[in-house]
């Protein structure tokens, strides 16, 4: 078409000078670790610091990267032999840069075996996986494996034809067990608070409800450290590929596009060998936990706010959400006056600081993160960014009137795409039929529909959704938030939030 050639390894060296290519011998390179998931985030994010290390210290760590959930990788990375170009946007300025770190692209959707030949190997020292929150199987209220989820059980009927995360590590791991016996270190990069433990918990759940000694083997020769990522990779447009065709001359049909800003925290519990990503920036310690809370509290606390609430509003993007005075006030006073006091001291790493800098993030103009997008899977991630930290709040009796707000405003996003409210928009999340039945079933009603929702044990713990202060305070916003003004929540969250902080300021200076 028009003579405009497409990405992969004859092109590299006659890229145009504005766009960086691999430092190294990518045909010397020898593939060491696998990853499940292979979407924009990895390859703005694990792909790319493992590219930045070959180029410091030449090892054996190419990637495979496997799918076992859509998009298919063969007709676009696999056809570009791994190949692709990742573009840092801010606003008006635009980097690129082609990532040679993926060194094979394994589609097993349709079987497991490709996925689990890859994961057996001896050869493969590490699995890392971005697979979503609900990839997990796993309860999100309690993080124990759901066994009555459809493919955990259909897992566990046909444990040789795995089709959940969990159902195909079991099964690579006992055929690890049965061929060569090698460790193997999986490396969880999704957002889940402890996601090691999770990945574990699930795992290894599914391998006792074998029987087989497949557990035992499992806890003497695997690790599952807990990792904190972050990287804002909003999903690809088909503008997105046209301007890499447009201002570098070729085609690329596996453009990722992320914001400058990049993290990596890691545990230090490895079966084996790990990469040196330490020499790229990341940061191995011994405890996640602090870094994890931090941003999942902060910035993804402001993501979910901002994306449900920005929905309601008519918003289409986070930096329409955030450019917004009214949300752009809410956000910042929620998290400086509820969140940031349940956060434990991390090092290196000032909160207030870190509260600008995530909001200064949102703003960026360049990343054009969808709402939607952001909203999708609601109920995976609610616990850690908004129910957790109202949980620590009542513990100290502090308030929690501006955290309630979204948390009715997830509730409101999920209300509204039932029948009964004309579904408004379509949603994906595990628990949209749910709460449409609810709402359906119960109507307009704020009290019902509260209970109702709130009685999903899966998602809110029966100690909190049974705190008066908790239901009213939620009940109290999803009644605004279904009105006519659902901006009402929010501006009288922060009113009565004002004349609280004045009482108390009052008090003080008694």
């Amino acid at each position: 078409m028009n003579g405009i050639e497409t990405l992969g390894p004859g092109l590299l060296e006659r890229l145009p000078a504005a766009v960086q290519r691999p430092a190294y011998d990518r045909a010397s390179l020898a593939a060491g670790m696998a990853h499940l998931g292979v979407g924009a985030f990895h390859r703005c994010h694990q792909a790319e610091y493992t590219d930045d290390l070959l180029s410091l210290e030449f090892d054996r760590w190419g990637i495979i990267g496997i799918n076992i959930r859509p998009p298919a990788l063969a007709d676009t990375l696999g056809r570009q032999d791994g190949l692709y170009t990742r573009l840092i946007r801010e606003n008006d300025h635009v980097e690129a840069r082609v990532i040679g770190s993926i060194v094979k692209v394994v589609d097993s959707q349709e079987s497991p075996e490709p996925a689990l030949t890859v994961l057996a190997s001896p050869d493969i020292e590490l699995v890392t996986m971005t697979v979503t929150e609900k990839g997990y199987c796993h309860i999100p209220s309690t993080g124990a494996l759901d066994l009555g989820h459809p493919d955990i059980v259909h897992d566990l009927a046909s444990p040789q034809a795995p089709r959940s995360l969990p159902g195909i590590l079991a099964r690579a791991l006992d055929l690890r067990r049965s061929t060569h016996g090698r460790p193997l270190t999986l490396l969880s990069c999704d957002n889940i608070p402890t996601n090691g433990v999770i990945l574990e918990n699930v795992v290894r759940g599914f391998a006792e409800q074998r029987g087989d000694g497949l557990a035992d083997w499992i806890a003497a020769n695997a690790a599952f450290p807990s990792a904190m990522v972050d990287r804002i990779a909003p999903a690809v447009t088909r503008q997105d590929m046209d301007s890499v065709e447009k201002r570098y001359g070729y085609r690329d049909g596996a453009v990722a596009v992320g914001e400058p800003f990049r993290q990596w925290v890691i545990e230090k519990k490895f079966a084996g060998r790990m990469p040196r990503w330490d020499l790229a920036g990341v940061t191995f310690v011994d405890d996640v936990t602090p870094f994890e809370h931090l941003k999942m509290r902060v910035l993804n606390g402001a993501q979910t706010t901002l994306a449900t609430l920005g929905v309601l509003a008519g918003l289409e993007h986070t930096f329409d959400a955030i450019a917004d005075p009214l949300l752009s006030v809410f956000v910042r006073r929620m998290l400086l006056e509820e969140t940031l006091p349940t956060l434990t001291p991390v090092p290196g790493m000032e909160p207030h600081a870190y509260l600008e800098q995530s909001l200064s993030r949102l703003r960026n103009t360049a990343i054009r993160h969808r709402n939607h997008q952001i909203a999708t899977d609601g109920s995976q991630k609610i616990v850690q960014r908004l129910l957790n930290p109202i949980r620590d709040r009542l513990s100290g009796s502090a308030s929690i009137g501006l955290l309630s707000v979204p948390v009715a405003g997830w509730m409101a996003y999920l209300i509204q795409a039932s029948a009964r409210f004309g579904k408004r928009w379509r949603v994906s999340d595990p628990y949209a039929g749910k709460v449409a039945a609810i709402a359906d079933a119960t109507g307009r009603d704020p009290h019902a529909l509260t209970s109702a929702i709130l009685a999903i044990d899966t998602i809110f713990d029966p100690g909190l959704a049974a705190d008066g202060t908790f239901r009213e305070a939620v009940t109290s916003a999803l009644d605004e938030l279904l009105s006519d003004d659902p901006m009402a929540a929010v501006r009288r969250s922060l009113e009565q939030d004002g004349v609280a902080r004045l009482k108390r300021s009052k008090q003080s200076a008694l």
